[in-house]
């Protein structure tokens, strides 16, 4: 009985089980997990804007490059080369020889 009896005129034992403190807690644990705009969903949302920033980052600089690349075909020698190199076009009476290096370290 003397141990309930010190228990119970702790200053902190009185300052936790004040009914104010008890229904703040309650309110906060809720608001942070249990809400519809709790923490976790509102982590889980900025996070996804920064992943979503991240890819219009990297495709705005595909659109960069596509734009300089564009710019280098409107140049009739540069288009007749682009589709020489990567569609293996040729003219007229023209052969072409593709050559493929095998990789060293594979068998």
């Amino acid at each position: 009985m003397n141990f309930l009896k010190k228990i119970t005129s702790n200053k902190y034992f009185k300052l936790l089980t004040n009914i104010y403190i008890i229904i703040t807690l309650v309110f906060l644990f809720w608001m942070l997990f249990f809400d519809a705009n709790s923490y976790l969903f509102h982590r889980d949302l900025n996070k996804e804007i920064n992943d979503l920033k991240e890819q219009k980052r990297l495709l705005e600089i595909e659109i960069n490059n596509d734009k300089k690349l564009i710019e280098d075909l409107n140049n009739l020698d540069n288009y007749e080369a682009f589709a020489r190199e990567n569609f293996f076009m040729k003219k007229e009476n023209e052969e072409i020889y593709i050559i493929e290096f095998q990789d060293s370290l594979k068998n």
